[in-house]
C-alpha cells in the first residue's frame, strides 16, 4: 500500500468509526509507526479532513444531519469551569473545542470533544490530578466554545442559562 492508499484508508476508518481510533490502533492496522500516522493525519487536516486529536484517539467532527454547529463566548473563573460545560450537556450540546485569542499566538484551539456528564468528569479529572489550567487561564477567563446543539430553540434556552450563572460574555 502506498502514501496515498493508506491516507485515503486512515480517512476512512476515521469516517466509519463510531469512537476515537488511538494513533497506536492506525500504526497497528496500517503496519506502519505511530509518527506516520501523526504525520498522515497532519495532511488529512491540511487536505481539509476534519479530523481532531482527543485524549482518547483521533476522530472526525460529523454533525448529526439536523444539528446546528454555534459558537459560545464565555467568561469564568476556573471555579466555574465545570458548571459553564454542565449547562451547555443539560441542554443537549456537544462541546467541540475551546478557542482563546492569545496576544502572541493569536487563535489557540484546544479540542475537547465533551458529549456527556461522564466526559466531562473525565475533563475536569485530567485537570485536577495534572495541576494544569485551562486555555481560559491566558485570557483571564474569556474564551469560545464550538458546540452542537439540537435546534435554534434548544440554543436560544442554553444561552438563556448561561445569561443566568453570568457565563455570557
Amino acid at each position: 500500500m502506498n502514501t496515498e492508499e493508506r491516507r485515503r484508508c486512515i480517512g476512512e476508518e476515521l469516517n466509519k468509526s463510531e469512537g476515537p481510533l488511538k494513533g497506536t490502533e492506525l500504526a497497528k492496522l496500517f503496519g506502519v509507526s505511530r509518527q506516520v500516522i501523526v504525520q498522515d493525519i497532519a495532511i488529512l487536516r491540511a487536505e481539509g479532513l476534519p479530523v481532531i486529536a482527543t485524549p482518547n484517539g483521533y476522530i472526525i467532527i460529523k454533525p448529526s444531519e439536523n444539528n446546528l454547529l454555534k459558537k459560545v463566548a464565555v467568561k469564568h473563573s476556573r471555579e466555574g469551569l465545570a458548571d459553564e460545560l454542565g449547562i451547555m450537556l443539560d441542554y443537549g450540546a456537544r462541546i467541540i473545542d475551546v478557542v482563546v485569542e492569545h496576544p502572541v499566538y493569536g487563535e489557540i484551539v484546544g479540542n475537547l470533544n465533551i458529549n456527556c456528564k461522564e466526559d466531562l468528569v473525565d475533563f475536569m479529572d485530567r485537570i485536577s490530578k495534572q495541576d494544569i489550567e485551562p486555555l481560559s487561564a491566558l485570557t483571564e477567563g474569556i474564551h469560545i466554545h464550538t458546540v452542537e446543539v439540537p435546534n435554534e430553540e434548544t440554543f436560544e434556552k442554553m444561552m438563556d442559562e448561561l445569561r443566568k450563572y453570568n457565563f455570557l460574555v
